[in-house]
């Protein structure tokens, strides 16, 4: 009797552990080999054999136009290996180095819009500044039209008093580094909406080589969690909006670039579209939702490389002859050019008017110099220099720069002309050797990084501990 019970339980133990593997991998449907995730929910048949409801819809269709009977259709599904209804035996068994494990839910909340909640402009501009030094136009463009855009969103119909107020999307202009993407990324975490970050580049005219435009939405559905509701009221951010301008003396179909800006057009203004769910282009064998664009917020940035000269010429057409004309070498040095930018500007550089006026608000960011680079280094709640330093207190060692090595720095990525991208390149390149040396000796307490060691001209000053 005991050793009957003990083989029962050893039964269920090996069930057990049969049904965590089970759980703990994905499903794979037998015919199109799509895990659950994507294809989703499957149909259980004989001998573990799992098909998609896409695939078993498409095998009763062929099966009802070949005009197979029943008795036929038995008749085949005793041979081994014949039809979706065979004897498959050992041919579902998926490799071991094929099986999918399923990802750990790390589901977002997103709070319910709601007015009172609803941050002032100040106190949004206020936690950008925590994070994002200098850009301080930018910053309060930015704060405002958020706030409106959210409290249009909020507000019901009986507050609104049928007075139908348009979105604030916006078109952020500004070089390379100057922290177009980092605002809104911070933007996005402080207003707690789900946010998509795309890349304009990759878009192309539906039905040609690329990602359709729809894809742009879909990367917001997946942000949050494949909740239309909660999707229609996020943030949408793409990058280099300015290699979709148009294309100037060309004789082929131009289809990604106009052809683009005439696509997202419905997109910007807000209507419904049909998106596919968990892919970035649309066929029968993904699903597809219904998202409304009217309550998503679009931001679009891009670095705009040669319209600098457009400006230029611009401001210098006013230059004329005499002692009080403007001299034509007057904007030469002038840093912040783009802050003169026009509409005119944009439609010579390549942006058709249709789609400038759905981004009514535009603004330029600010080019970064020596002291904006120090700050950024310093001051940011995660900023670069702290991450080193809490690094190295992990080893209980204590990392401090000089003024003159952050100066340095500075200048070196002023030099490579790539913003606020250039400072942790140039760190890393000094760094290496102290992030390897200090661990090997456990007596270190203290490390100082002075301008020769960014210059490589010398070695940090080292304190051991008391």
């Amino acid at each position: 009797m005991d050793n009957t019970n003990e083989n029962i339980n050893e039964d269920k133990d090996i069930n057990n552990n049969n049904k965590d593997n089970t759980d703990e991998y994905e499903k794979i449907c037998f015919v199109c080999r799509r895990p659950e995730s994507r294809a989703g929910k499957m149909i259980v048949m004989p001998n573990n054999i799992y098909v998609c409801q896409d695939c078993m819809q498409r095998t009763f269709d062929s099966i009802n136009s070949s005009g197979i009977n029943y008795d036929d259709m038995m008749k085949m599904s005793n041979m081994p290996g014949m039809g979706m209804f065979g004897n498959f035996g050992a041919m579902d068994q998926v490799p071991e180095k094929q099986k999918i494990k399923k990802k750990k839910e790390d589901k977002k909340e997103y709070p319910a819009l709601d007015m009172k909640k609803l941050p002032a402009p100040h106190e949004i501009k206020k936690k950008l500044d925590e994070y994002v030094i200098g850009q301080e136009y930018a910053k309060k463009v930015m704060s405002v039209a958020v706030y409106n855009h959210y409290k249009r969103v909020a507000a019901d119909d009986k507050a609104m008093e049928g007075v139908e107020i348009e979105k604030s999307n916006m078109l952020m202009i500004g070089p390379t580094g100057s922290g177009k993407t980092y605002l809104v990324k911070t933007l996005a975490r402080i207003l707690q909406v789900p946010l998509a970050i795309t890349d304009a580049t990759t878009l192309t005219e539906a039905g040609y080589i690329g990602d359709d435009i729809e894809s742009v939405v879909s990367k917001l559905l997946l942000a949050a969690d494949n909740d239309v509701e909660k999707a229609e009221h996020g943030i949408i951010f793409i990058d280099e909006i300015d290699k979709i301008a148009k294309k100037k003396e060309t004789r082929s179909r131009d289809v990604s670039g106009e052809s683009v800006q005439q696509g997202m057009l419905k997109l910007l203004e807000g209507s419904e579209i049909e998106v596919p769910v968990g892919a970035t282009s649309k066929n029968a064998m993904v699903p597809q939702v219904t998202v409304n664009t009217k309550d998503i917020l679009f931001i679009c940035g891009g670095a705009f490389p040669d319209l600098e000269e457009i400006i230029k010429t611009r401001l210098n057409k006013s230059s004329s002859m005499g002692f009080n004309a403007d001299l034509k070498d007057k904007y030469d040095d002038e840093k912040n050019i783009m802050s003169y930018v026009t509409l005119e500007d944009l439609r010579e550089y390549g942006m058709i008017p249709e789609f400038l006026g759905r981004l009514p608000i535009i603004y330029s960011l600010d080019r970064l110099d020596e002291d904006m680079l120090v700050s950024i280094l310093k001051e940011p709640k995660n900023a670069i220099l702290k991450q080193y330093q809490k690094l190295l207190e992990l080893d209980e060692v204590k990392l401090e720069f000089t003024d003159d090595a952050l100066r340095c720095i500075a200048r070196k990525a002023i030099k490579k002309d790539t913003g606020a991208r250039a400072l942790r390149s140039i760190i890393e390149d000094f760094m290496l050797d102290i992030m390897y040396e200090i661990p090997k000796d456990s007596n270190i307490g203290s490390v100082t990084v002075t301008e020769d060691v960014v210059e490589k001209k010398g070695a940090p000053v080292i304190t051991m501990r008391a």
